[in-house]
């Protein structure tokens, strides 16, 4: 089951690469930016998100057809796609989503460029990279 935490996830990472919410009823498209602020989502997300809540039975990300509403409840997860890695919804059962937000993006994948991510810490990411550092140093020795 998609929970709200996991369709957060999933808007954030396309919202990064320039997809939209589209709010049908009112005909407006939601592109929050900056989407993360430190280890957390900005205050502009999280307006936006507050938005999107409020309309989710009209609202979908650009390029698919799956409202918010259709993806917070029990029928749907998110999964990686197959051709990008970027998290998409699917049926538990049933036909999938017909399709990934990715098939109109030109050039999209581009193993080049950062993939999206979620929101970091950078206290825990300076410890990994000083344990892999150390690691490598140890491995050096022998």
């Amino acid at each position: 089951m998609a929970n709200q935490t996991e369709v957060k996830k999933y808007l954030a990472h396309w919202f990064q690469l320039g997809k939209k919410v589209v709010v049908g009823n009112e005909g407006i498209n939601l592109l929050p930016q900056p989407i993360y602020q430190g280890d957390r989502y900005s205050k502009e997300f999280e307006e936006c998100w507050q938005k999107i809540l409020l309309s989710a039975s009209d609202c979908y990300l650009e390029g698919t057809h799956e409202t918010i509403a259709e993806l917070l409840t029990p029928s749907w997860e998110m999964s990686p796609c197959s051709r990008c890695l970027m998290p998409i919804p699917m049926r538990n059962v049933g036909m999938p989503a017909l399709l990934c937000p990715c098939s109109n993006l030109p050039g999209w994948p581009n193993t080049e460029l950062p993939n999206p991510r979620c929101p970091i810490t950078d206290q825990e990411q300076l410890k990994i990279i000083c344990d892999r550092l150390g690691q490598n140093l140890s491995s050096a020795r022998y």
